[in-house]
């Protein structure tokens, strides 16, 4: 407790949450998934972008990423519609994003190290000799 207590202060553990399988839940909310390119900035590079767009109330997540995209964005939205209005009005207006290319998830089977739907018995291949 007193390691978990020291952690906390120094701000290494930043929260807790619970896991929760949206499978089961009756509300339909729509999670997304959005890669975004832009331009890097001089003296900033991708930290001011990154910074404005993790306080929108909508985004869950972001990371920087290495590849063909510079920003990898999580949102929930409360339908396809509030997810597409995010993106056009909220992230596409910001100076330096350059393209955007939304996914949106169908199902989760596993988050967070966690199975989603964890089958009963032995769920292994038969090896016959």
């Amino acid at each position: 407790a007193e390691e978990i207590r020291r952690l906390e202060e120094a701000g290494i553990i930043r929260g807790y949450q619970a896991i929760v399988n949206e499978d089961l839940v009756e509300q339909n909310r729509v999670t997304a998934v959005i890669e975004v390119r832009v331009t890097p900035e001089r003296n900033g590079g991708f930290n001011r972008i990154a910074n404005r767009v993790s306080k929108f109330p909508e985004v869950d997540a972001v990371y920087l990423m290495s590849g063909g995209y510079d920003l990898m964005i999580f949102i929930t939205g409360d339908d396809l519609r509030s997810v597409a209005r995010f993106v056009s009005e909220k992230l596409s207006t910001i100076d330096g994003v350059l393209s955007t290319s939304t996914h949106f998830q169908l199902k989760a089977y596993k988050r967070d190290r966690v199975l989603m739907n964890e089958e009963d018995g032995d769920s292994r291949l038969c090896v016959c000799p």
